[in-house]
């Protein structure tokens, strides 16, 4: 009898149905586009990656080599080194069970929703978000449930906004502040006008992103010091990637409750273990060294933020709010747009022809889920910002003349 060939029998490759719709994200895939055009010989500014171009600070990198040659240089415990828990329980007010140290900040979101979430759970996610949060939930086959939050509402997630996004499925608010792409940071004011909300809802659990928190241009809140209500259901995520120039030590941490700690070490546990040791070692210094080279370059990157944003509203078609934290500017292009009268069809369609015309890579708005803008990151040099601004305004004013 002759086998029917299908595509669950022929040996072809098969992908996992959580798998449908995922690929690498806008972010990177414009970022390696901008790399092969340099390779080609093209000259490119990028602006799409969201990473410091500080180096790590000189006392962080001598921790790390100490710690290797002392031998520091085994597996450590799936949780994390007791010194650098300790540390982060300490500056958070909490125990050392209550922290979970990770292979960054984004294996942190990972496991949290690996830990909790079941088919059809729902996730409510402010827009404009950092594209992983959703993708992270869709491998996890639960729901991504968008807010948009545009730049009229300063990027932000209201109470009433909140409460008609809340379901019986609802499981997690995720927020982000300060925010990735638009650098809106919520007040304590505003925190605790949400809390309010998820009070009467004690079936949502909050997971607050705080990676940028030392990246704040004004006065920073945490969720959870300003909701102790709901410490209970509250997970703070955090990290040293960018504040302290170590995107690529990998190294971010969780603090929550006991029982949600344990059991996103238990998903760890069965991935990749503990984060390197000689990371966590790295991590330990900067969180405990002094804080004055932080402000230094939070100043320096307010000064290029202030810089940015007024070039590019003088550009024809953009439109930029002020961000109050991180390093991205998070532009509306609505007026370069159809059917407002622009040239392009998308945001897409505009950063493509900005990447092509003027050798500028930009990430458009649909990566975080709110088409319509774009979003530059100033962590660049002072002398990449004025070429890449300059060819973008150039280019900008020839097609509006």
């Amino acid at each position: 009898m002759a086998v029917v060939m299908t595509p669950e029998t022929s040996g072809a490759f098969r992908p996992a149905n959580r798998m449908q719709g995922l690929a690498l994200s806008e972010i990177v895939q414009i970022s390696e586009k901008a790399a092969q055009l340099r390779a080609e010989g093209r000259d490119i500014v990028s602006f799409g990656t969201g990473e410091p171009d500080f180096p790590t600070p000189p006392d962080i990198i001598a921790a790390a080599h100490k710690s290797a040659l002392a031998g520091q240089t085994r597996y450590t415990p799936t949780a994390g080194t007791p010194a650098l828990r300790d540390a982060i329980a300490a500056q958070a007010n909490s125990g050392r069970e209550n922290v979970l140290v990770s292979t960054g900040a984004k294996q942190v979101i990972a496991n949290a929703l690996m830990a909790t979430l079941d088919p059809g759970d729902e996730v409510i996610i402010p827009t404009p978000y950092w594209t992983t949060y959703s993708d992270i939930v869709r491998i996890c086959q639960a729901v991504a449930v968008t807010v948009p939050c545009p730049m009229d509402e300063g990027f932000k997630l209201s109470p009433d906004m909140l409460e008609q996004a809340i379901t019986p499925r609802s499981r997690w608010l995720m927020l982000n502040s300060p925010s990735n792409p638009s650098g809106a940071v919520y007040s304590a004011e505003e925190i605790r006008a949400l809390a309010a909300v998820l009070e009467r809802n004690p079936h949502v659990w909050i997971l607050s992103d705080e990676i940028y928190e030392h990246l704040t241009y004004g006065d920073f809140a945490s969720f959870a010091a300003e909701a102790p209500a709901l410490k209970e259901r509250t997970l703070t995520v955090n990290g040293a990637s960018k504040a302290w120039s170590m995107t690529g030590w990998r190294i971010g941490w969780g603090i929550g409750p006991r029982p949600l700690i344990a059991a996103m070490a238990a998903v760890q546990g069965q991935f990749t273990s503990g984060a390197s040791s000689i990371s966590q070692a790295a991590a330990l210094a900067a969180i405990q060294g002094d804080t004055a080279l932080l402000k230094e370059r939070c100043a320096i990157l307010k000064s290029r933020r202030d810089r940015v944003v007024a070039a590019l509203n003088a550009m024809p078609g953009l439109r930029c709010r002020v961000p109050e934290g991180a390093f991205y500017a998070f532009a509306s292009c609505a007026g370069l747009l159809k059917p407002e009268g622009g040239p392009f069809k998308s945001d897409a369609d505009l950063c493509r022809w900005l990447l092509e015309d003027a050798g500028v890579a930009l990430v458009p708005g649909r990566a975080f889920g709110l088409p319509g803008y774009v979003r530059l990151s100033f962590a660049y040099s002072d002398a990449e910002l004025s070429d890449g601004l300059s060819r973008m305004a150039e280019a900008l004013k020839r097609i509006s003349s």
